[in-house]
């Protein structure tokens, strides 16, 4: 199963990908995929946060800001059969960005978009399921500079390509799990 969680700013998508995850697991191996480069006290303090609210969940985090298809290996390296398991990916705007500005110069959007979608593809095929947690950075109606507006074009391409993809798409609003799409 393949779950699609978004939403904007501080709105609980985090918290409630982290639930869905311990509810679909089935008490199986639970895997934080985690693509922040923390920079700075700000960044720190935000994976600090994130690591104290999965404390005891039975989490086993793997950071990969780059090349997320390394993470399936890594899962796939600790002995774990393809399809067994629970991904939750954290998240698709820190990785598209670091896919697009994090290793030299600069990359064209559909490639970033690509790149990304590419390797939770292959994360996908290593677990039994996936959750991907990403955001809204649409939807204030400004023009950006060309490489802020690429990268809008990135986040939206990968985030079009993995609702299409999953078997569920939940928008948190406020809080509330508002369910977009449901395969059956």
């Amino acid at each position: 199963m393949t779950v699609f969680v978004t939403g904007g700013s501080a709105s609980g998508k985090s918290a409630y990908a982290e639930t869905r995850a311990e509810e679909i697991s089935g008490g199986g191996q639970k895997y934080y995929v985690a693509t922040m480069r923390a920079f700075g006290e700000e960044g720190e303090e935000r994976v600090k946060k994130h690591r104290a609210r999965r404390a005891g969940k039975g989490f086993l985090t793997i950071e990969q800001p780059v090349s997320v298809w390394k993470a399936a290996e890594a899962i796939e390296a600790l002995g774990k059969k393809p399809g067994e398991g629970t991904a939750l990916l954290e998240c698709v705007p820190n990785l598209v960005a670091n896919e697009m500005f994090g290793e030299g110069e600069a990359v064209g959007w559909e490639e970033a978009s690509g790149k990304a979608l590419a390797g939770i593809a292959r994360l996908g095929r290593a677990v039994q399921n996936l959750i991907v947690v990403t955001g809204q950075v649409f939807e204030d109606g400004a023009r950006y500079e060309a490489s802020v507006e690429a990268y809008r074009k990135a986040l939206g391409a990968a985030n079009r390509g993995l609702a299409k993809l999953a078997d569920e798409a939940v928008e948190v609003v406020a809080g509330i799990p508002v369910m977009l799409k449901r395969q059956e």
